[in-house]
């Protein structure tokens, strides 16, 4: 049985700083001498993410 996918919507800022800190967690984790294998697979995964518009609508009730 598969999991739940999750979606999350990042800005150009906030997937930059994503991907800053995930890769300064990589470099602490290498020189602990530490396996990076779970930080580089999420850090591929936002690296390789394609780019989709959407539309956010907010309703005032």
């Amino acid at each position: 049985m598969r999991g739940k996918k999750y979606y999350i919507a990042l800005d150009d800022s906030e997937r930059s700083l994503l991907i800053n800190c995930l890769n300064d967690l990589r470099n602490s984790l290498i020189s602990e001498g530490r396996y990076t294998d779970a930080v580089d697979g999420a850090l591929l995964k936002i690296i390789n993410a394609p780019l989709r518009k959407f539309k956010v609508i907010c309703k005032e009730e």
